[in-house]
């Protein structure tokens, strides 16, 4: 198995999840790394400016992300 190959299979397997402050059943997760790093070119705009948003919004809207196993789909 290439090195390339065994990154995308270990990205897939986490999720870095932003909590919101105030809705507790509120959140955002995308896929990642297990050190938290997100791939932005593989997401579509729609996904890359809500991780954006999300970014931006930590401390106001949503709660400092944590990194976490993706559950299967």
């Amino acid at each position: 198995m290439s090195h390339s190959s065994s990154s995308m299979q270990t990205a897939a397997a986490f999720e870095i999840r932003f909590q919101s402050l105030f809705n507790h059943g509120r959140a955002l997760a995308f896929p990642c790394d297990s050190t938290g790093v997100v791939n932005l070119d593989a997401m579509s705009e729609r996904a890359r400016n809500n991780y954006l948003f999300a970014r931006g919004m930590i401390g106001r809207e949503y709660a400092t992300p944590f990194i976490q196993p993706r559950e299967p789909h």
